[in-house]
């Protein structure tokens, strides 16, 4: 606390002692004045009170106020301002509903112009990143790739890499990741942004399995899988480093169990002879069938 440049601090009271003597608070006060002294009365006039309604005036009963009626003295509540993101307000749960079968005489959408938002699946070294990327640079539309190992790798210290074990932490952070890709989309598609995603989604696996994606997306999400061969798989993976690097032994396994994805009714594109130009192309085509007819996931 800061006080005025003269003016001395009040000395500490002791208990079962009075005010200190030569220390006044008016005295170190000047702005306040003394303390006014009424005039004296007229003759035949009563001697008045300088606060005449303090001191002759009784309390009288307090209104009655209905419950949640602010007081005279009370403002009223103010209520919470909208809850936004970027600048479209975010709808509660998924904003992409499911794609609607258009009648037969109508035009079918175009996956080019038209906004979407689509699940890349694949082993490593399937090219689902390549893919997405050309995918989403190529569209007439705004379009935003998000990648789960991307926003994964967000996390510097303490990074669970699942290459030396899926355990727990591993597992939450997957999850952590996967909300966070989902609420991306949303925000994206709420403000008229297309979105494309590619997570390695196991069929066998349903914690990392569709039904997180549908949960934090929306049931108009359009999963796509692209598996070429294994061989081209391992070629891939080879040309890698760092920790997107994987193990022959781990890629055979994780192709394997990809294949697992035949028979489920999700559309399948086999890139082993195709560009990523090309791949992106029959992607599009693939979209539109999607739209005409949704699988059931």
């Amino acid at each position: 606390m800061q006080y005025a440049v003269g003016s001395p601090l009040p000395p500490p009271h002791q208990p079962g002692h009075g005010p200190a003597v030569g220390w006044s608070p008016a005295a170190h006060h000047p702005e306040q004045g003394p303390t006014p002294v009424p005039p004296p009365a007229a003759p035949g006039y009563p001697m008045r009170s300088p606060h005449p309604v303090a001191s002759q005036q009784a309390p009288g009963p307090r209104p009655h106020r209905a419950p949640g009626d602010p007081g005279p003295h009370q403002a009223a509540p103010v209520p919470p301002p909208p809850d936004t993101t970027g600048h479209v307000p975010l709808p509660p749960g998924g904003p992409v509903a499911a794609p609607s079968v258009p009648p037969a005489t109508a035009v079918m959408p175009d996956p080019t112009t038209t906004t979407l938002a689509v699940l890349l699946i694949g082993p490593a070294g399937a090219g689902k990143t390549s893919v997405a990327k050309y995918w989403a640079d190529h569209r007439g539309v705004p379009t935003a790739h998000i990648s789960l190992d991307d926003v994964r790798e967000w996390v510097r210290s303490g990074f669970a890499d699942p290459q030396t074990g899926w355990n727990e932490h591993s597992e939450a952070q997957y999850r952590l990741a996967r909300r966070t890709c989902g609420f991306s989309a949303r925000n994206f598609l709420a403000n008229g942004i297309s979105c494309i995603l590619d997570d390695a989604v196991f069929p066998d696996r349903p914690v990392v399995g569709l039904g997180g994606w549908k949960r934090h997306v929306g049931p108009g999400l359009l999963p796509v899988v692209l598996l070429p061969g294994l061989d081209i798989v391992l070629e891939r993976n080879a040309e890698r480093s760092g920790n997107r690097r994987l193990t022959d032994e781990e890629v055979a396994r994780i192709h394997g169990r990809m294949a697992g994805w035949y028979g489920s009714g999700l559309p399948i594109i086999d890139n082993s002879q195709l560009g990523i130009p090309e791949t992106a192309q029959v992607l599009n085509e693939v979209l539109t069938r999607s739209i005409a007819s949704p699988p059931s996931w």
